[in-house]
């Protein structure tokens, strides 16, 4: 009785404690559950026009295209380079995508299922389509027909995983190309809108015709702003942060860094080289002798023994006197030579012998017109090609697994025989060992240690005579550093770092990196001190200006001003509001809409122009004879007006809310 007693007491504060439990189990439990909405957010590529461009779809786009690359090109093992490619072509391709549905949904404007059917497989094929390599007849010209003959077979059954293997490459490839078509197309739609908005009426004609026709013909003497000496005018902070923001949005900047980077060349030392000679004298007495050629150098050599026919051409050339020479024999073995970092020694496994260089192929085609593909050396044609088209004769037939299928080759003519000699080459090219590597990534290591931030990294590496190298504007998509192989992971440093900070090693191809950062520019804005050079340079001039202008005070004639300024009377036979440079001063607008607007035989005030100051005297009007057609006049504006619309485009994409993410992925 007396705990329940003390419950009844104590009712009040026990409710609180378990509505507090109560209050924590259910944010732990939101919490919880609301995880998934918050790790999404983070799989998020970016945000273009409000649409979420999830992880997925962004990878499943870049598998997509490296199929489309691998198809193209015939190869699979790309380069770093063409993997930045793929992944800056996608994200442009999702960009435009996506904005331009953006715009098509606020006007109503989309591509129907017909209208991309025609283009893909109609009687006027877009483009995109007709210059696909995979669409070409056997005349080498797209042929509509292999468009439809892939779109039957990639909605088939294959017949085993390999040919679905095939089936789903060859689907991935069209589905590839219909979307590009659909995005073209959609631009085009878009731009030849805007093109029929754009039109010239008769009063932009007529103020054309009137602005080109009017002019007048002038007299003038200019002073440039590089005769005036910098210590007569002086730029104050003031006048730099005036022009500062005037220019600001001029000024406009991604988040990006700046650095300097330190290489540490991976190169063999003398041990290596030593170390390299030494194994081939050791397999020297074997590689002459063994009768299993094959297997010695293909376990040791850099070159591997596949039994090919080399020709004086083909032979690399430090062997070419000893495997062609008139007493050349099968068994000969040269001594180790040593060319270009790379011990090497070659013997002669068959000598003696002529096989033809070149072959004419035709390919056979079943149910239609044959097609001749032309000359063909050896090392221009697949080995499983090369092999049957150079050991068989005239007019043989062979066939040969290709794609998704099989293809007949005939031979149709031989090429003339030319002396050949088979050769085993042993090559051994002398590579950092891995305690050479271990001591220069030491070396690096301990640079970093004895200087730990930017000033004396770039101080010790000048002094011990090391190339320190700028870079600038990375920013957190850039996909590499200069061209330094491999360098992402430095950018991603870069972007983590505080500024002065020194990184760790970083392994970039050949050589060893280690990188200082020298800038953070996270603003909106570049800010007043990185831009300071040109703001001197600019505020320097218009105080230059007003230098002059003071000087020409009282100047009452072109000729007294002339001799003020210590310069020349200069003339221009005929001004007008359509010229874009002014006589031989060049691109002077302020000083053409001013000599205009002053009227005939005036004395201008002294003009503040782009390269210096002006004084005009004008003559009398010099009016052009020509006619006013407004017709004429208004195909000119049209043509003139041609590029607005592909402008548009850009900046309907420049101007696109984008929430970039992709440096979290890369």
């Amino acid at each position: 009785m007396a705990s329940l007693q003390k419950i009844r007491n104590h009712g009040a504060l026990l409710i609180a404690i378990v509505g507090l439990a109560m209050l924590a189990f259910i944010l732990g439990d939101f919490l919880n559950s609301g995880s998934s909405f918050f790790n999404r957010s983070r799989e998020n590529v970016g945000v273009i026009e409000g649409q979420k461009v999830h992880y997925t779809e962004y990878e499943a786009a870049k598998e997509q295209l490296t199929e489309v690359y691998k198809i193209e090109s015939g190869r699979s093992d790309f380069d770093e380079d063409t993997h930045a490619q793929i992944r800056n072509q996608v994200w442009n391709m999702l960009m435009m995508d996506y904005t331009l549905r953006a715009q098509a949904e606020k006007i109503g404007m989309d591509i129907t299922a017909d209208e991309l059917s025609e283009l893909c497989i109609g009687e006027n094929v877009h483009q995109i389509i007709r210059a696909r390599r995979a669409f070409a007849g056997e005349d080498g010209q797209f042929s509509r027909d292999a468009v439809i003959s892939l779109l039957q077979a990639i909605n088939q059954e294959g017949e085993d995983a390999e040919q679905n293997a095939n089936l789903k490459q060859a689907k991935t490839y069209w589905l590839y190309w219909e979307k590009a078509v659909r995005i073209s197309y959609m631009q085009e739609k878009y731009t030849t809108l805007l093109q029929h908005m754009l039109k010239a009426n008769s009063l932009d004609a007529e103020y054309a015709f009137n602005s080109r026709k009017n002019g007048v013909s002038a007299e003038y003497v200019m002073q440039p702003y590089f005769t005036v000496a910098d210590s007569l005018v002086s730029v104050s902070d003031r006048d730099l942060k005036k022009l500062y923001k005037q220019h600001k949005e001029q000024y406009k900047q991604t988040p990006n860094r700046a650095i300097k980077y330190i290489a540490f060349d991976i190169v063999p030392n003398e041990a290596d080289f030593k170390a390299a000679e030494t194994l081939m004298n050791n397999l020297k007495e074997e590689f002459q002798t063994t009768e299993d050629v094959s297997l010695v150098v293909n376990t040791n050599s850099d070159v591997m023994y596949d039994g090919r026919d080399y020709s004086e051409e083909t032979v690399p050339a430090q062997f070419k006197e000893f495997a062609f020479n008139k007493d050349a024999k099968t068994g000969d073995c040269t001594e180790i030579l040593f060319e270009n970092n790379t011990y090497a020694m070659a013997r002669i496994m068959q000598a003696g012998y002529s096989l033809p260089d070149s072959v004419e192929l035709k390919a056979i085609v079943e149910g239609g017109e044959d097609q001749e593909l032309g000359w063909f050396k050896a090392a221009d044609l697949p080995k499983n090609i090369a092999e049957p088209a150079f050991a068989g004769k005239r007019g043989d037939k062979f066939t040969v697994a290709q794609g998704m299928g099989e293809q007949t080759y005939e031979i149709m003519e031989i090429g003339k025989a030319t002396p050949k000699v088979k050769l085993a080459i042993l090559a051994r090219e002398v590579t950092p060992s891995s305690k050479t590597y271990s001591i220069i990534y030491n070396n690096a290591k301990q640079f970093i240690v004895n200087n730990n931030n930017a000033e004396a990294l770039e101080s010790a590496a000048q002094e011990a005579g090391m190339t320190v190298v700028p870079e600038y504007n990375l920013t957190a998509t850039t996909d590499k550093v200069g061209q330094l192989k491999g360098s992402r992971s430095i950018v991603r440093w870069a972007f983590d770092a505080k500024e002065g900070a020194v990184s760790d090693v970083f392994e970039c191809g050949n050589q060893f990196i280690v990188a200082a950062l020298t800038e953070v520019n996270d603003g909106e804005y570049r800010s007043l001190d990185a831009v300071r050079a040109e703001l001197t340079y600019e505020a320097t001039n218009n105080a230059k200006a007003e230098y002059i202008k003071k000087q020409l005070k009282g100047a009452e004639s072109l000729e007294a001003a002339a001799q003020i300024m210590g310069q020349r009377v200069q003339s221009v036979e005929r001004v007008s509001l359509a010229d874009s440079r002014f006589g031989n001063a060049g691109m002077e607008p302020a000083v053409i809409g001013k000599t205009i607007a002053q009227g005939e035989n005036t004395l201008s005030e002294p003009i503040q122009g782009n390269m210096g100051v002006f004084v005009v005297k004008t003559g009398t009007a010099n009016n052009s004879a020509e006619e006013f057609n407004v017709e004429s006049e208004k195909a000119q504006l049209a043509s003139r007006f041609a590029y607005l619309p592909y402008q548009a485009m850009q900046l309907v994409e420049e101007k696109a809310e984008v929430t970039d993410n992709r440096a979290n992925f890369q």
